[in-house]
């Protein structure tokens, strides 16, 4: 009998181990591959200057239930947003709704996708620390890049879900 419950147990531990071993998954890196968004920026100022034009980025959402909530809304539809340049490191606007807030204390980085006070959204092209939400991270875009693509002026920004 002994023999047997030793053999289980052993059993259960190696399943157990096997589980635990396996290559990150998306909520190890606290980010749903699934969860992708489409964010288009339009900027206001004139054609020739930095940061004139229109850019698409995609974004990887966070996993928390404020970028669950921002993904559902915007499986409504498409979110626009006139974003106004804020201390030189981000672009913020209002969104249409207030969505739950997971605030902890952090340090933003080039890319971040924050919520701030559960009804503002802002783009980071620079640091900052305070308590936010973390909503997701644009992909694939250097800082000098982002800075450029967001330029000096106000944005029209339009979030929708990814392809």
């Amino acid at each position: 009998m002994k023999r047997l419950i030793s053999i289980i147990l052993t059993a259960i531990l190696f399943a157990t181990t096997a589980c635990t071993t396996d290559s990150k998954t998306s909520s190890d890196t606290g980010e749903l591959s699934e969860m992708k968004i489409k964010i288009e920026i339009i900027s206001d100022q004139p054609n020739g200057q930095t940061g004139s034009g229109s850019h698409t980025l995609t974004a990887t959402l966070a996993d928390n239930s404020s970028s669950r909530a921002f993904y559902e809304l915007l499986q409504k539809g498409c979110i626009t947003v006139a974003m106004h340049d804020y201390g030189n490191f981000e672009k913020v606007g209002s969104l249409p709704a207030t969505l739950p807030r997971n605030d902890l204390q952090i340090t933003t980085e080039s890319g971040d996708i924050i919520l701030y006070q559960g009804n503002q959204i802002t783009i980071y092209y620079d640091t900052n620390s305070w308590n936010f939400t973390r909503l997701g991270k644009v992909d694939g875009v250097s800082q000098s890049e982002l800075k450029q693509i967001l330029g000096k002026g106000n944005v029209t920004t339009v979030f929708s879900v990814g392809e």
